[in-house]
């Protein structure tokens, strides 16, 4: 085994992720079955169509129904992960997303969104997107004598608030905010062998955003086109242009960084405008 292959092995390693269904979950999934690590699947969504996926592609792949907003069901799944599968190594919480009702727009103004809405957006992307898996599975992950890696996943509206998506930004800023005070008390009252980093990608078309950056014929939007406008490589991002990071942080060539929170956003952070 090369120095690189050894940096960056991942193989054996149980990787799981909350929110599987997703097309980004799924890109990533892919990328690290292919480079030899074991994938568990959760999510309230069905996942058939997703194993047969990866399966297709020689890929090890666990499916199981899991509700990342109740703690009963994320303990009860990660026991029997840990006796079907085996212990946890690296925690993936894919799960979150935005809807309407918690965003303006010209049918409806700030005074007007619902509370519902927008506890119901913050509950999805923080509690259940960060804070309550990371309670279970990071308790494991102290019992292995590897420990472990939880990536959660942040946005680029958490580095600077987008207009509209106010539920949203609000979530994803406390998902920054929570992986950096993960890292630390982990390490401080627990173990330095388990870390905490999250990922911040930039625009990546998904069924939760299209509506915001595609009319119905399939065109960029005013907002796509603003976007577009002010990221400096020109493209919204490829769901496998994630892979490479997460290998990174899943592996041991980032053995010494926690807490950090990882733009992947074609330099749209990076860009002032001018």
């Amino acid at each position: 085994m090369s120095i690189i292959e050894e940096l960056f092995s991942v193989k054996g390693k149980v990787a799981l992720f909350t929110g599987g269904a997703g097309v980004l979950a799924g890109a990533i999934a892919r990328g690290l079955g292919k480079a030899g690590a074991r994938i568990v699947l959760t999510d309230i969504a069905p996942l058939e169509e997703r194993v047969q996926e990866l399966r297709q592609q020689d890929i090890e792949v666990h499916a199981y129904r899991m509700d990342v907003l109740d703690k009963t069901d994320i303990e009860r799944v990660a026991e029997q992960v840990k006796r079907e599968v085996g212990a946890v190594h690296i925690l993936l919480n894919a799960a979150g997303g935005n809807m309407p009702e918690a965003s303006t727009s010209p049918e409806r103004s700030f005074f007007d969104l619902p509370l519902e809405a927008l506890q119901k957006v913050v509950n999805l992307n923080l509690f259940g997107g960060a804070i309550l898996p990371a309670q279970v599975f990071a308790r494991q992950m102290l019992e292995n004598e590897g420990g472990g890696v939880i990536i959660n996943f942040s946005s680029m509206s958490a580095f600077k608030p987008l207009t509209r998506v106010l539920g949203y930004s609000a979530a994803k800023a406390a998902v920054s905010n929570f992986t950096q005070w993960l890292a630390v008390h982990i390490a401080q009252e627990y173990s330095p062998k388990v870390r905490v980093n999250a990922i911040a990608p930039g625009f990546f078309l998904t069924k939760q955003n299209r509506y915001l950056l595609l009319d119905e014929s399939g065109n960029l939007t005013p907002r796509g086109q603003a976007i577009i406008a002010h990221t400096p490589m020109g493209r919204f991002g490829e769901p496998d242009d994630l892979i490479g990071t997460i290998v990174w942080l899943a592996s041991p060539a980032s053995a010494f960084v926690t807490g950090a929170v990882i733009p992947i956003d074609g330099g749209f952070s990076a860009f002032a405008g001018v």
